[in-house]
């Protein structure tokens, strides 16, 4: 991975030249509800970062992920080839609870790290992916991703917004997971609250432990593979296990 260039003198793009990051975020959300705080986040780091877009996605217990928020519809794809490939930099931001950051997913480093999804990212004209962790002690409840359709990596002023960003979405997400009573993890129950397909995916996954016997990770395991070998989304590939187009069998 390319090393992070030293700071520069620019301004943040949109912002008063003697305003703060901490002060620019706060004025960004500034009598916005909770639930539209990550939102109103990630549009601003596309609006003051040399990014295209951006998403914001939360994980459960086991493999239960869901997209809270997408400013586009290739931020969504995205989101969703990782899902589907259960790898990328979204997956190891998540389950090592530190950024993943990847300036150059056309060749390099990065695209060694991540094949299959460097491939996929390419093919979407994304050529890199930059994931912050969302939680805290170590520990991640989600990712904040962002995107853009060149190669290079963020400069250190811009990861100086990109951090206290996701603090601020971290912060929001954790005082709704609280107002909504889940207070053991991020439940299935607080998952299913968000707008998302992925629901699909747990019943496909339910209905494929029954055909083979199997375990749920071995379940989801299945569906992927079929996914990915049918040039399908693991979504797409739930849709055709519950209107009994496809049935597997040992």
């Amino acid at each position: 991975m390319d090393p992070v260039p030293p700071d520069d003198d620019r301004p943040w793009p949109g912002a008063a030249e003697d305003q703060g990051t901490p002060e620019a975020l706060s004025g960004a959300v500034s009598g916005v509800e909770r639930r539209e705080v990550p939102a109103v986040l990630g549009r601003a780091c596309i609006d003051a970062l040399d990014i295209t877009g951006a998403s914001v996605s939360l994980a459960g217990s086991g493999d239960a992920r869901a997209l809270w928020w997408s400013s586009d519809e290739r931020a969504g794809q995205l989101a969703e080839a990782q899902y589907t490939l259960g790898d990328g930099p979204c997956r190891t931001a998540f389950e090592q609870a530190a950024p993943a950051l990847a300036a150059d997913l056309t060749g390099g480093e990065d695209a060694s790290r991540w094949p299959v999804f460097a491939q996929q990212a390419v093919a979407l004209g994304v050529k890199a992916v930059f994931c912050l962790p969302l939680g805290a002690n170590g520990l991640a409840i989600g990712t904040l991703d962002l995107y853009r359709d060149t190669p290079g990596p963020l400069s250190q002023r811009e990861l100086s917004f990109a951090f206290p960003a996701a603090e601020a979405i971290t912060t929001a997400l954790l005082a709704l997971h609280a107002q909504a009573g889940t207070h053991h993890g991020w439940s299935a129950e607080w998952l299913d609250t968000m707008e998302t397909d992925h629901e699909e995916v747990h019943h496909a996954t339910g209905m494929v432990m029954v055909h083979l016997g199997s375990s749920p990770e071995d379940a989801l395991a299945r569906l992927r593979a079929h996914a990915f070998g049918h040039g399908q989304t693991v979504t797409e590939t739930a849709r055709d296990v519950i209107a009994g187009r496809i049935r597997f069998h040992d």
